[in-house]
């Protein structure tokens, strides 16, 4: 039986934690990955996850138009894993939530790119007094006006094998004589 490979799909941010998973359950089902990050030489690890030529990794920086466009060039679908916990000169959560992602939702509209997926966070909230949460449901509305047949997922803490989570924890409690118990354990 010939099965048709699904296409390319752009993944932003696709060389951090859950986007490294992303990138390897895309491969296991078939599809041709293009993994737009800062750092490509990150992305490298992933290429042994998947077919010679399923992978290729790009430079993209995401608050600039022209690297995005670039970055979606031939894709059938992209998804948007750029987000940051904390904010560190230029990358801010406007920047990176809410730029970045009407950046790729405009482009994903220029090119007739299919599918987005717009990853958000389970806090997403204009009324949230978090600046966090704030940029997050910015981003959707963000991505809505452009692209209003988006998928939005909004998970909540995301950990497994290899996160920051879980082992800043362990980390703490190898140092810490006592770990406090929020709301009493």
């Amino acid at each position: 039986m010939n099965e048709v490979a699904p296409g390319l799909v752009t993944v932003f941010g696709g060389s951090g934690f859950v986007g490294s998973q992303v990138v390897q359950a895309l491969a296991r089902r078939g599809w041709r990955v293009r993994i737009a990050c800062r750092r490509p030489d990150r992305a490298y690890k992933l290429q042994t996850s998947g077919s010679v030529g399923q992978f290729q990794s790009v430079r993209c920086d995401v608050t600039r138009p022209e690297d995005v466009a670039a970055a979606l060039r031939g894709a059938d679908a992209a998804i948007n894993l750029v987000g940051i916990l904390y904010e560190s000169g230029r990358r801010t959560f406007h920047a990176l939530h809410v730029e970045a992602s009407r950046n790729i939702a405009e482009a994903c509209a220029a090119a007739n790119v299919g599918r987005l997926v717009q990853i958000s966070a389970i806090g997403a909230n204009p009324e949230s007094r978090s600046d966090y949460a704030l940029s997050k449901a910015a981003a959707e509305m963000a991505v809505r006006e452009v692209k209003p047949d988006a998928v939005v997922i909004r998970p909540s803490i995301v950990f497994g094998a290899g996160d920051d989570f879980l082992n800043r924890f362990a980390a703490l409690a190898s140092m810490a004589p006592a770990l406090p118990l929020i709301g009493g354990g």
